[in-house]
């Protein structure tokens, strides 16, 4: 058996290697850092027995991309965790234009290519996993942290649209999206923000993640208040939720300083609902956690 990680040289990447690992699966590593995937061979195969190959690929090139398909093509991959990707924290008008696009085409572009490339391959054979790291900010707009959230709900819509294509075709291949909170690991470095809300432990989330892809879960979401936020974001009016989020991404920067709340967003509107509204509400967020966490 043998698992495929991208991103796998820091973060849940590294941790997702890690546990597959630990359940025996011999390991394709991807990243663009040799040095940190090397170490990651050694561990991975003095700690575990299991072989382990190291691949090196900038997945911000399309054509790297195909490459990377092109050399486990013939092997027996079993699993693909879609986890490489970044973030760019701040104003729109103001954060890095290339910079974006690179995370446009390692987010977006890479994912696709992937998720599409390996499942041709998965569907012909009627079996294999494909784990896509999405995020919460796959449910929602993120003011100040723009086309991070966008890219977040790209990847998690496209997985949906697929698992419904899979499901109706009685295909025996799964694919899910990992729908996580803030977690522990360098992303925050990376993205130039720091998260007001605690972090999962990069291990517990990859562990987590893995048990209910087994399980054939779609949606997986760590934590009851990440499954509330997802939920707030189906049924909240957009103003509202937009001008939640950019408060709470205005508290985590480490390079801006404190900016005023938007006016007119509708943020400091009371809302007085009728014990049947807020009955419904209720029952709503009931309905859309249970969604999250079961398969139809």
């Amino acid at each position: 058996m043998i698992a495929l990680v991208t991103g796998a040289s820091s973060g849940m990447g590294r941790e997702f290697c890690k546990i597959l690992a630990k359940r025996g699966f011999n390991i394709v590593a991807v990243a663009r850092r040799r040095h940190r995937l090397e170490e990651l061979r050694r561990e991975l195969s003095e700690e575990y027995g299991v072989k382990v190959k190291v691949l090196v690929h900038d997945l911000s090139d399309p054509d790297e991309c195909k490459e990377l398909f092109a050399e486990v093509e013939r092997a027996n991959i079993d699993i693909v965790i879609n986890n490489a990707g970044f973030g760019v924290f701040g104003k729109f008008t103001e954060t890095d234009l290339d910079r974006e696009i690179e995370m446009i085409d390692v987010n977006i572009k890479a994912l696709h290519i992937l998720t599409k490339l390996f499942l041709q391959k998965f569907v012909k054979r009627d079996r294999g996993y494909i784990l896509n790291v999405a995020s919460l900010a796959g449910f929602m707009a993120g003011p100040y942290f723009s086309s991070y959230y966008a890219s977040k709900n790209y990847v998690l819509q496209l997985t949906k649209a697929i698992y419904e294509e899979l499901r109706d075709a009685r295909s025996n291949v799964y694919i899910g999206a990992f729908c996580p909170g803030p977690v522990k690991t360098e992303f925050n470095d990376v993205a130039g923000a720091e998260f007001a809300i605690a972090g999962l432990d990069e291990a517990e989330a990859a562990e987590y993640a893995i048990e209910k892809m087994f399980d054939g879960q779609l949606m997986i979401v760590p934590k009851m208040y990440a499954k509330f936020a997802a939920a707030a974001a189906k049924i909240a009016p957009a103003k509202v939720m937009l001008a939640a989020t950019g408060k709470m991404q205005r508290s985590r920067t480490l390079k801006e300083q404190e900016l005023p709340v938007p006016v007119n967003t509708g943020a400091d509107m009371k809302l007085r609902l009728s014990d049947s509204e807020i009955e419904q509400a209720i029952s709503g967020i009931v309905d859309d956690i249970k969604d999250i966490n079961e398969i139809n």
